[in-house]
């Protein structure tokens, strides 16, 4: 019996795709990322399995040139890229890795708060640039302490409740807003309060964004929101570059009607050294990195692979969204 085909939109771990090669008859698409849209158009014909990622727009007519299509397993958390109801139309399974980054993608949240509010890449520029020529005063070059401040987590899923553990070892003040209010066991555990979106936009000295991109939440962080914010209050994003209206931000860093932020993700990928955001010296960029360790990746193509195979077999992924 000949072998069902899968095809990859990118490469993957060597042990996955030994799995892989096990059960199917697999193609990798190994030239520009993303795959263009024309030459995925092309492969997902014939196709019973895809892999893809998180930039791989797979919208209705993409799923309807492809007859034989069992399952779509994303190597990501997100799923906003794929049409779910058109996905649960059609019957083709989903699945996604939603717990296996939440720590890492937690951790990097932290640490982009730790480095923008103690100004540690901006200090690393000024050596790197031989612009350090003398020993700092008492007023020179100074940050603000984490203690006592008030972190303000947008979205208390999996990511979000993890980081509330990371700030409450720092002493933090910890508001929540979620679109459900977790239970008061629940609050008290981590040591958060619930707020409206409004007071934690004006209370908050750093906000932490831990929400998908919906049409809710499409350009939810625009001027209109930075003007409420206080003018000593960061940003902190890991969660998906839309969320944030990116020309406003530029805005209100430029003219501190916010004191900084702290980026993961970004409206359109990659960004390059010509983008307005690289010329501020109170932001802090990351390359899409928040599941980037290398345990957190090699679950996450695990868990591709076993989504696959569910799938494929007429199962539901381990973790599945639609049908």
């Amino acid at each position: 019996m000949e072998k069902k085909r899968v095809f990859l939109t990118r490469r993957l771990h060597d042990f996955a795709l030994k799995e892989l090669k096990k059960k199917y008859q697999i193609e990798i698409h190994s030239g520009k990322i993303p795959i263009p849209k024309n030459i995925l158009k092309n492969k997902i014909k014939t196709v019973d399995g895809l892999i893809c990622f998180p930039y791989d727009k797979i919208d209705s007519k993409m799923m309807d040139l492809a007859p034989n299509l069992k399952v779509i397993s994303t190597y990501s958390v997100g799923f906003d890229h794929i049409n779910i109801d058109h996905a649960k139309k059609r019957k083709i399974r989903v699945g996604y890795t939603p717990e296996v980054l939440t720590d890492a993608t937690a951790d990097l949240a932290f640490a982009l708060m730790i480095d923008v509010i103690r100004r540690v890449s901006e200090g690393d520029r000024i050596i790197r640039d031989g612009k350090w020529r003398i020993i700092y005063g008492a007023y020179d070059y100074v940050g603000l302490d984490l203690q006592g401040k008030t972190l303000g987590i947008l979205g208390l899923g999996r990511i979000g409740k993890t980081l509330a553990k990371r700030a409450n070892a720092f002493d933090m003040k910890l508001v929540y807003h979620n679109r459900k209010r977790v239970s008061k066991t629940k609050e008290k555990t981590l040591g958060v309060k619930y707020v409206s979106f409004e007071k934690l936009v004006t209370q908050s000295d750093i906000i932490s964004i831990h929400v998908p991109h919906t049409n809710e939440t499409d350009q939810m962080f625009d001027m209109k929101v930075f003007k409420k914010m206080k003018k000593t209050a960061f940003l902190i994003n890991t969660s998906r570059g839309k969320i944030v209206n990116e020309k406003d931000l530029v805005t209100a860093l430029k003219k501190k009607i916010i004191a900084g932020a702290g980026l993961d993700v970004f409206e359109s990928e990659p960004i390059n050294k010509k983008h307005p955001l690289v010329k501020l010296q109170n932001v802090v960029l990351a390359p899409h990195i928040g599941s980037s360790t290398k345990e957190t990746r090699a679950k996450m193509a695990e868990i591709t692979v076993k989504n696959l195979n569910l799938g494929m077999n007429g199962k539901k992924p381990i973790y599945s969204v639609g049908y």
